[in-house]
């Protein structure tokens, strides 16, 4: 029986994704009781209404995040997000570079950067500057080598450090090459390091560059 391993966070009131964005607000557009006025005796729905900003939860990135005239999701190739053969790279250093993906056949595969920060989800260390992240190096070394999707389970893909004076080359490299980016994934150690297949597909949004998916790893008996 194929096994399906949800890999992205629940998205939750109020809470906190980046630090210093704001958390999404879920409520009632039309509640159960309001629905009564327009159905039949003992017939009633509900219609949810989020606000949010659209980096919440595990979001994938295209490349209008980053460039003004990039792709957004409306251009999104569903090849690059769904079913994709995936690969698992466990990341010993904070630093993840172009060492860690040596001897590894990436073309056309979605790397997913296992680095375990996810432990610290919603709490004060998620969000702290000494998370793991990719260098520009290693993102150059992806992108040469060929890779579909690039994801990691930390707060950010790029060194948001003082040390990284501000900068952001993985984000920058790896979107310049029309590879998404997903970040803030999570319990990546429950997929196998190959032989998966890999979905993260966002909602079809003209103008948006960035948006939450809901990821997980197909695994084939």
């Amino acid at each position: 029986m194929t096994q399906l391993v949800d890999v992205s966070h629940q998205v939750t009131e109020g809470m906190t994704t980046y630090p210093g964005l704001p958390g999404p607000t879920i409520e009632d557009h039309l509640s159960f009781e309001a629905s009564r006025a327009s159905y039949a005796e003992g017939t009633e729905f509900r219609i949810g209404r989020i606000s949010m900003v659209a980096n919440t939860g595990t979001y994938l990135d295209m490349p209008a995040h980053r460039y003004r005239d990039g792709a957004d999701l409306a251009d999104l190739e569903l090849e690059k997000v769904a079913g994709v053969p995936g690969i698992v790279v466990g990341a010993e250093e904070r630093a993840i570079g172009p060492d860690s993906f040596k001897g590894l056949d990436l073309d056309g595969k979605a790397v997913l950067l296992r680095t375990g920060w996810d432990r610290h989800w919603r709490t004060e260390r998620y969000g702290s500057a000494d998370h793991p992240y990719l260098t520009g190096d290693g993102a150059k070394a992806l992108a040469d080598a060929g890779a579909t999707l690039v994801g990691i389970d930390s707060v950010n893909i790029d060194d948001t450090s003082s040390e990284g004076g501000g900068a952001r080359p993985a984000h920058s490299l790896l979107l310049a090459a029309g590879i998404p980016v997903v970040e803030h994934l999570c319990l990546l150690d429950r997929l196998p390091t190959a032989g998966f297949a890999f979905f993260a597909v966002p909602v079809k949004v003209r103008g948006l560059g960035t948006f939450p998916v809901r990821a997980f790893g197909l695994i084939p008996d």
